[in-house]
């Protein structure tokens, strides 16, 4: 867990969040980042984030960052910390629903595709701006739309992931998330310094702190 404090140490000059992607590592090696102090773990499978839950401190705070489909949101809608990953209306009417059965609000931050690349999920910026300023979403009283998220396209083409960053972080500081709290979720082990220097303030990073993934889990 060297990595871990090294990254937690650059991050903390530019006063930048970490998420530890957690998905498919063994709860004992949460548990040894736990104890490096690390407290923010993201995982993309529903199932897995639940297991581990169970298993793990109570003070985690779990973060949503895969594809989360709207008959899964009841299993973690009881104590999921944000989900990063919302790319419908339809979706976050869901979260909405499950969260006021647990008495919750529910932070989400709107997934927006800025890849040029087909597979992975997100919202147009109008599709984002529709959600945002609509008053049916107004009307979501569970929900708290506290930010963006956004995955770069996977290439070694550092200016298109730098350009891709930096249409987010504009379209960040003209929709309505000027406040202190906002999030701004960008960049994962291979680009997270250039996320930071376009304007991130909540990054991503699996490999770089527990290895390569483990596909076997």
């Amino acid at each position: 867990m060297n990595n871990l404090s090294a990254i937690l140490n650059e991050l903390k000059t530019s006063n930048t969040t970490l998420v530890a992607v957690s998905k498919t590592k063994s709860v004992e090696a949460i548990l040894e980042a736990y104890n490096a102090g690390q407290r923010i773990f993201g995982e993309n499978k529903v199932q897995e984030m639940v297991e581990k839950y169970e298993a793990l401190p109570k003070d985690i705070q779990w973060h949503l960052i895969g594809h989360l489909q709207t008959n899964k949101v009841k299993y973690i809608a009881p104590f999921v910390s944000l989900i990063q990953s919302v790319d419908s209306f339809k979706l976050l009417q869901e979260i909405n629903k499950e969260a006021a059965k647990n008495n919750r609000i529910i932070d989400c931050l709107l997934q927006i595709h800025i890849a040029k690349e087909e597979t992975k999920f997100g919202l147009s910026f109008d599709e984002a701006k529709k959600i945002i300023f609509s008053p049916e979403t107004k009307a979501l009283k569970n929900i708290k739309i506290v930010g963006l998220m956004g995955m770069a396209t996977n290439t070694d083409n550092q200016e298109q992931i730098r350009e891709e960053f930096r249409t987010l972080h504009k379209f960040f500081l003209n929709s309505q998330f000027s406040t202190i709290n906002s999030q701004l979720s960008m960049g994962m082990s291979s680009d997270y310094k250039i996320a930071i220097e376009e304007g991130s303030n909540l990054v991503r990073i699996g490999s770089a702190i527990f290895g390569e993934r483990n596909y076997t889990h």
